[in-house]
C-alpha cells in the first residue's frame, strides 16, 4: 500500500480526522538509521503523527519537532512540511527494550525505551520569529503524549492513535496512525460516541496490517459521517544538498574554517538525515573562505 494520509471531517464537520498508513516512510526510516526494533517503533510512531501534523500547514511553513526523554533511545528530532514529508534523526538507534510482565508482556516497550521528559514543537510559519510549545511527555508512548500536547499547548481535545509493527527480520511490517481533533460545536453526545469507538478500535498497526485502507480507518472512527476534504502522499524525504552545506560551512567562525583548509585540506560531511555525504576539497572549502569575506 502506498503510504498517504487523508484529512476529513465527520460527525456533521465537529470533529476533524486525519488518518495516515505510513509503512514505506518508516521502513525508510528504519534502513536509513539501522533502527531496532523498539527504536522503529519509537521513532515510526513519531515520524507518523508528525507527517499528518505536518499536513495541518500551508505553503512553505514547516514544525520541527523534539522529544527528549531520559530513556536509552535519548533525544529523537523530526523535521516536517506540508507537503507531507519528513525527515528525522535519533540518538541511539540500537535499542531492543521489551516489556517483561503484565497484559504487555512481550511488547515493544516503547514508553520504557522514550522515558520521562518533553515533547518540543516548533513552527516556522514564514514571520520574523519562530514559535515554540511545549508540554511533558505522558507515558513516552507517543500516541499520548502527542494527545496531552494537543489538549495543553493547542486547546484542542484531542486523541492520537500510532502504530508500528515490526517483523521478524526486523524490517517494518505495517504502520499508521490518526488524529483526532474536536471542534467547539461538538455535543457531549458525539464525545461520547467517539470514545468508545477509540476504546474498541484495534491497534492502528493491526488495521494496516489487515489491508484496512486509510478510508476504511476513516469510517470506522467516523460511523460513515465522514467528509473526506483531501488525500496526500507522505513520505520519508531528505532535501539536503551540497549548497545547504555550504551555508554551514560559511557559518563557522574563521580560525575553524582556517583550521580544516590548512590542517585536514578537505572536508567530509554527513546528512544526520538521510547518511549522504559531501565531499568538499580544499580549493571548495577556500572559495568558500573567500566568498565569506566579499559578503
Amino acid at each position: 500500500m502506498k503510504d498517504y494520509a487523508i484529512i476529513s471531517y465527520a460527525y456533521n464537520k465537529t470533529i476533524r480526522i486525519y488518518v495516515a498508513s505510513s509503512t514505506n516512510l518508516v521502513e525508510e526510516a528504519r534502513r536509513i538509521h539501522n533502527t531496532w526494533p523498539t527504536a522503529t517503533a519509537a521513532l515510526g510512531r513519531f515520524l507518523t503523527v508528525s507527517a499528518m501534523m505536518g499536513l495541518m500547514y500551508k505553503n512553505e511553513e514547516k514544525l520541527t519537532l523534539r522529544i527528549k526523554g531520559d530513556g536509552p533511545i535519548g533525544m529523537m528530532l523530526v523535521e516536517a512540511n506540508s507537503k507531507g514529508e519528513v525527515r528525522g534523526e535519533i540518538q541511539n538507534p540500537n535499542v531492543y527494550l521489551k516489556y517483561e510482565e503484565g497484559p504487555k508482556k512481550g511488547k515493544l516497550n516503547v514508553g520504557g525505551a522514550v522515558g520521562n521528559g518533553f515533547l518540543h514543537v516548533t513552527k516556522d510559519l514564514l514571520m520574523k520569529d519562530y514559535f515554540t510549545s511545549s508540554s511533558e511527555l505522558q507515558t513516552g508512548e507517543i500516541g499520548d503524549d502527542f494527545t496531552y500536547y494537543f489538549a495543553l499547548s493547542e486547546q484542542i481535545p484531542s486523541s492520537v492513535g500510532v502504530g508500528v509493527l515490526v517483523n521478524i527480520d526486523q524490517t517494518v511490517l505495517a504502520s499508521g496512525g490518526y488524529i483526532l481533533q474536536v471542534m467547539p460545536e461538538c455535543r457531549e453526545e458525539t464525545i461520547g460516541e467517539v470514545e468508545r469507538i477509540i476504546q474498541t478500535i484495534p491497534p492502528m498497526s493491526t488495521l494496516i496490517q489487515e489491508g484496512k485502507t486509510p478510508e476504511e480507518i476513516l469510517t470506522i472512527l467516523a460511523q460513515g459521517t465522514e467528509q473526506i476534504l483531501r488525500k496526500s502522499d507522505i513520505s520519508y524525504t531528505c532535501n539536503c544538498s551540497k549548497d545547504g552545506f555550504i551555508k554551514s560551512l560559511s557559518a563557522l567562525d574563521e580560525d575553524t574554517l582556517h583550521e580544516i583548509i590548512h590542517e585536514d585540506e578537505k572536508a567530509e560531511i554527513e546528512c544526520h538525515f538521510c547518511g549522504k555525504k559531501y565531499l568538499f576539497s580544499k580549493e571548495e572549502l577556500e572559495k568558500i573562505q573567500v566568498n565569506r569575506k566579499l559578503k
